[in-house]
């Protein structure tokens, strides 16, 4: 989850490095740092805590060199302490590396270094790489020289990490510099994210593409396995075999990749008030405008093969934490509007659980950085085990949803749905769930589209009942707008009442009962406050027991087939005390809540669009109230790249 940055070019790295850095902070925030090499040797920066603490660093004592490396560290392996920070060094400090991932086996490695005398400086697993990199190119230094007598530091340092790679296991992205080769970078990845950008006599690479932004739009994604070795004059690009591989760069997708708060006090409040766009664009590209009082063409536009979708009789979604609630209301979606048998795993649990192989079976991965790692190892075996069965019924299919189709998920599936939500800063998923949302219910509809007539949902589903849908979901970019520009101040008004708030359930029935999971996760993210979402019925079943005055009940009660259900269920957490919040149209069914948020009357399955937005702008106002870190919350990362 750590990003990484490295540069090597014309002009002095540092600057550079820190911007990167700066535009990769949310993928960790416990200590940063910077190592650049020139004549004189290695200069390596590090600090604890936020970027601005290295970056003062640096404008108080510099860092020259026209190569280097940088690290912002989301903390896996030792406590957020500078000596844990990345760069690390060998024991000659010749040698500096920057890792994001996991090394496993680094104890055995670790304890075979202490053994031939080593002594470790930091807790993390990354420390390893650099000793054994020193060991190694302290071997391959003896007696090689080049024609005109110098050493081949570049030629030695790329030869050096080949060596050494196949001694680590797990995943990682990497860049290693040598204070005897300042003119030369190498960096490599298994399993975890690396972009090399190219620019005009200088190459700069990172994790993620917003700390390509204002350099270059041409970037060359690095395959698994891969080591490249960069210089001013180019690159070498070589596979995990250490055959040389040719490769043409290609042009970043999408049009907004820097980060750019604008007036507004978080980006997470950003991207929340960016939300009516984001459905706005959706609409546009995948809502074909069709004459009035005509049911003429296709519902819905996907820039998918339909090969991907014919056939298809049951679905399987992969996903974690916000990115997994979407895919539950996906899986209510697809199951009640297009028949299918649709089932939801957590992707850390599918690759040692796997459900038995069914014929004709769409897997979708569900990811808003495209790099999660537990969802791209999920379906890599998916994958794998579905191309041992020769029946072609058992072939596999594999569908993406993404904010990145430039990512490891876009290389790795057949198709992919690009939510295009624009570059997201806050760690808690606001306008980017609400894209994933869009992406099934437009897989939803294009499915149900494909078979009509088919019993679905205990209902038949009908072309007007599609075109319905439609019509409801151009009306929800304008709903958006006046929804978050009411909620937005009632919400602040609200926040000062869960001062000594410590615990909050959220309840929801049927489609909403992933936002009630989405409500409540939201606000442990940023507000640190203890929440759990339930299903409204299940609260008798023991979740009760924890009601009192102290513990508010947000209650999501929209009109259609469990309402009633739904304002029994408050009803009951009522009589226990609770303050009662109710996410609710404002009729007079919904009195007996203390507090309403209102939203809109529309067809139940499409309230999910518009019941999270009143529990995103409670959670931001409750956390900017308490004077928290909203946009980079303790302990998270906005990209899990490692298990």
């Amino acid at each position: 989850m750590c990003g990484i940055v490295a540069l090597i070019g014309s002009r002095e790295a540092a600057p550079q490095l820190l911007e990167g850095l700066r535009q990769l902070e949310y993928r960790g925030y416990d200590s940063a740092g910077i190592a650049t090499v020139d004549g004189a040797g290695m200069h390596c920066l590090r600090a604890e805590g936020k970027l601005v603490n290295l970056t003062q660093r640096f404008e108080a004592q510099g860092a020259p060199g026209q190569c280097g490396i940088g690290h912002t560290r989301w903390a896996t392996h030792g406590k957020p302490e500078e000596r844990n920070a990345h760069p690390h060094l060998d024991g000659s400090g010749t040698v500096a590396v920057v890792q994001n991932g996991i090394i496993e086996n680094h104890r055995l490695l670790r304890e075979e270094l202490q053994a031939s005398g080593v002594v470790f400086r930091s807790d993390t697993d990354t420390e390893v790489i650099p000793h054994l990199l020193g060991r190694e190119l302290e071997r391959l230094q003896a007696g090689v020289l080049s024609p005109d007598g110098r050493r081949p530091g570049g030629a030695l340092l790329l030869r050096a990490v080949q060596a050494v790679l196949p001694r680590l296991q797990g995943a990682y992205a990497l860049a290693v510099v040598w204070a005897e080769a300042p003119g030369a970078l190498v960096v490599a990845r298994k399993a975890a994210p690396l972009l090399i950008g190219l620019g005009e006599g200088e190459f700069l690479c990172a994790s993620d593409t917003p700390a390509l932004a204002g350099f270059t739009r041409t970037i060359l994604p690095m395959e698994d396995g891969e080591v490249a070795l960069l210089t001013p004059l180019g690159i070498e690009l070589y596979d995990q075999g250490g055959e040389r591989v040719e490769r043409s760069p290609s042009l970043l997708s999408g049009t907004e990749h820097v980060a750019d708060k604008r007036s507004f006090r978080h980006f997470m409040l950003k991207e929340i008030h960016e939300q009516p766009e984001t459905a706005a664009l959706w609409v546009a590209r995948h809502l074909p405008d069709a004459p009035a009082g005509t049911a003429a063409g296709p519902l819905v536009a996907l820039p998918l093969d339909g090969a991907v979708l014919e056939g298809v009789e049951r679905i399987d979604v992969l996903a974690c934490g916000t990115s997994r609630h979407a895919a539950q209301v996906g899986a209510y979606l697809l199951e009640q509007l297009a028949g299918l048998p649709t089932r939801v795993f957590y992707a850390s649990e599918f690759r040692y659980s796997p459900p038995p192989l069914g014929p004709h079976t769409l897997t979708i991965g569900v990811t808003q950085s495209g790099e999660t790692a537990d969802t791209l190892a999920a379906l890599a075996m998916e994958q794998e085990r579905r191309q041992l069965v020769a029946d072609p019924a058992y072939a596999p299919r594999l569908l993406g949803i993404t904010n990145r189709p430039e990512s490891s998920l876009g290389r790795m599936v057949d198709q992919v749905l690009d939510i295009g939500a624009g570059i997201e800063v806050g760690v808690a998923a606001t306008k980017t769930f609400l894209g994933q949302l869009l992406a099934f219910y437009g897989l939803a509809l294009a499915l149900a589209e494909r078979r009509l007539g088919l019993q679905a949902g205990g209902g038949t589903i009908t072309r007007e009942r599609l075109l319905a849908l439609t019509a409801g979901l151009r009306a929800v970019p304008q709903q958006l707008r006046e929804l978050i520009a009411e909620h937005d101040r009632q919400a602040e008004a609200l926040a000062h009442r869960f001062e000594s708030t410590q615990d909050v359930i959220f309840l929801g029935r049927g489609i909403n009962f992933p936002i009630a999971l989405e409500g409540a996760l939201k606000l442990k993210e940023i507000s640190y406050i203890h929440a759990e979402g339930y299903p409204a019925g299940e609260m008798k079943h023991g979740p009760i027991a924890l009601l009192d005055a102290k513990v508010p009940v947000v209650s999501i009660a929209v009109p259609g087939a469990v309402f009633d259900k739904v304002l029994s269920n408050a009803q009951e957490a009522k009589a226990r005390d609770a303050q009662l919040i109710g996410v609710a149209p404002a009729c007079g069914d919904t009195e007996l809540f203390d507090v309403l948020l209102a939203v809109p009357e529309v067809d139940e399955l499409l309230s999910p669009l518009l019941t999270v937005i009143p529990m995103q702008l409670l959670s931001y106002h409750i956390a900017a109230h308490r004077g928290l870190d909203v946009d980079q919350p303790r302990n998270l990362a906005k990209s899990v790249t490692v298990e």
